[in-house]
């Protein structure tokens, strides 16, 4: 029997597929998404909490057997961070808010993390529990700091190089240097200006187009920046972004059973986000047109069911008949 070790797993962050979209794609307009969801842990989210823990022990900043990780997050790097920096011996401490999936926060707890949740309701200004969520993790850290180190996706460099070494370089081998419009959504900002940067110094034609969700969203893990602020890893390269196309609840969840009945593909709420921002976009000419799918649907079950996407009977018709779904480290 092989044994699958520490080394194998982390091997696997980075390196995913990029899927052509058929249901997109037409005459000499070519729509693909970059599927997140092959990262061990799940989303894109592997490769920001790989490289943040890396840049941690390389500054010192983290002692094996004395560190404590503690981060805010709205789902993906929470588990993420927990998966990864369990193989590497350190624990962990994930704040959230009440509002992501029932599936996201028991993964992480079962990830081996201690969950402190916050309420939606604390201030309803911004919604869905995330900025609650960084000042409490904010406020641990700071009061033992010779034991608690938040990596703060939010301005931490690593995450955007993460991207800028990683996700874009591959982006532009895997299209052959054809891309030409590029879409993802915001929430840390790493993403977008990671690969953003990238790809416009190879080619600065390549259109960079943000998707932004309605006030009081859905979409786990994204951010409207009326309601909220807009972190400091992104202000510090927001101009890599040419366009912004905003996206609402119903667009995002009205395509969940479109693109697995045409692409077979059961993507997450903020991968549904980014196709119905592709689709209503206009590009005129020959194109080639990526997204970023930043994780599968499979946590998922219990929003779709509540928003009526689907039922849970048809969500687990859809997970066995789903193409493109990865093995995962949990």
């Amino acid at each position: 029997m092989t044994t699958v070790t520490d080394t194998d797993v982390l091997s696997r962050v980075g390196n995913t597929p990029l899927v052509k979209l058929d249901s997109l794609s037409h005459d000499n307009t070519d729509y693909f998404a970059k599927l997140e969801g092959h990262n061990p842990f799940g989303s894109v989210k592997d490769r920001a909490a790989y490289w943040m823990i890396k840049d941690g022990e390389e500054r010192g900043i983290l002692t094996k057997g004395k560190s404590i990780i503690i981060e805010p997050t709205s789902g993906n790097t929470g588990i993420a961070l927990t998966g990864i920096a369990n193989l590497w011996g350190y624990k962990v401490e994930i704040v959230i808010p009440e509002k992501a999936s029932n599936e996201t926060k028991d993964i992480i707890r079962n990830l081996g993390a201690k969950v402190f949740e916050t309420s939606d309701d604390l201030c309803p200004k911004v919604g869905a529990g995330t900025d609650q969520s960084i000042a409490l993790a904010t406020s641990i850290a700071s009061s033992r700091p010779d034991t608690y180190y938040s990596p703060n996706q939010y301005a931490n460099e690593a995450n955007f190089k993460g991207h800028y070494v990683g996700t874009g370089p591959e982006i532009w081998k895997q299209t052959e240097g054809k891309v030409t419009h590029f879409f993802t959504g915001v929430g840390t900002g790493g993403t977008i200006t990671g690969i953003g940067a990238f790809l416009k110094e190879k080619n600065p034609n390549v259109k960079i187009i943000g998707c932004q969700p309605q006030q009081n969203h859905l979409i786990q893990g994204w951010r409207n920046f009326e309601e909220s602020a807009k972190p400091d890893l992104f202000l510090k390269r927001e101009n890599v972004v040419d366009d912004w196309i905003s996206v609402d609840n119903s667009e995002a969840f009205s395509v969940v059973k479109e693109v697995f009945e045409k692409d077979q593909l059961l993507i997450s709420p903020s991968s549904a986000a980014v196709y119905a921002c592709m689709k209503k976009y206009p590009i005129q000419g020959d194109a080639c047109v990526v997204g970023i799918f930043a994780d599968d649907g499979r946590k998922f079950k219990s929003v779709y069911a509540n928003q009526n996407v689907m039922s849970e009977d048809d969500f687990e018709n859809c997970l066995k008949d789903a193409k493109h779904m990865s093995e995962l480290a949990y």
